[in-house]
């Protein structure tokens, strides 16, 4: 059953993977035979790790049709975006002039590893840029609404590749950076402009119809996210996320304690 669970769980991580860095297209078919066959496990536990991407929101299951990659029209983008911003106005709110000299290391040392992968063309730019966000939301020291933005934050992801023009994310970058220099200096006012300006323009780049080319095969996507090199480092940073998400909580509310203890 451990052992069940533990397969689950890796194509669970893998096949998300394969989603959020967009090499499996919104509305792409994923037939459990497929996927038990690349992964070496029965249709059973395919199936299982489906109903974990549907929970996200990521997948969705039609009748006599099987499981697909959702693909939310450009309406349902539009809500996803409002909804981002307002939600991400509070954890910003929360996280505003408390951030460590720990914590700004962190968020620069991933803007850094955002702005290698774009130079460079990588698949996983999309990814990372994605997880800033949820970095932010880990150091807000709630785990609901780190719950609600990894979830809005997936889901924009594939919004943005169904519906984004070329090369929408170039700003990314810049714009993380100066969101961090308002967080740090505790400026409430400055933060709250940037993270919305920040938001609304990526929804201004992206969302204008862009289209999907060249849907490259399952199989094809299935055989670089079921490596064992690739569900080992999914594993890895699965592990590494949902530490550095206790340890941040853990940490943050520490220095929260000992701050009000010396006022």
């Amino acid at each position: 059953m451990v052992e069940q669970t533990s397969r689950v769980s890796q194509i669970h991580l893998a096949l998300r993977r394969a989603i959020i860095e967009q090499a499996l297209e919104p509305g792409a078919k994923l037939p459990e035979d497929t996927i038990g066959e690349q992964f070496h496990v029965s249709r059973t536990i395919a199936r299982r790790a489906l109903e974990l991407l549907a929970a996200e929101e990521l997948v969705e299951f039609r009748p006599n049709r099987g499981a697909s990659v959702v693909s939310p029209t450009l309406e349902q983008a539009h809500d996803l975006f409002a909804a981002r911003i307002d939600i991400e106005r509070i954890v910003a709110r929360r996280v505003c002039g408390k951030l460590s000299k720990a914590d700004v290391a962190r968020l620069n040392k991933h803007v850094a590893n955002e702005e290698l992968a774009l130079r460079h063309n990588r698949p996983d730019y999309i990814r990372l840029a994605a997880y800033f966000h949820v970095l932010l939301a880990e150091l807000s020291d709630s785990p609901q609404l780190l719950r609600y933005i990894t979830q809005l934050v997936w889901r924009s992801a594939l919004v943005l590749r169904l519906h984004g023009r070329p090369r929408w994310h170039t700003c990314n970058v810049q714009e993380h950076l100066d969101l961090i220099a308002a967080l740090e200096a505790g400026d409430k006012s400055r933060t709250d402009r940037l993270l919305t300006a920040h938001l609304e323009s990526v929804l201004t780049r992206a969302l204008e119809g862009g289209t999907i080319e060249g849907e490259p095969k399952l199989g094809e996507v299935l055989s670089r996210y079921s490596s064992q090199s690739a569900i080992s480092k999914v594993e890895a940073t699965n592990r590494k996320r949902h530490g550095a998400i206790h340890s941040a909580v853990s940490a943050s509310a520490g220095r929260r304690r000992m701050q009000r203890e010396a006022s």
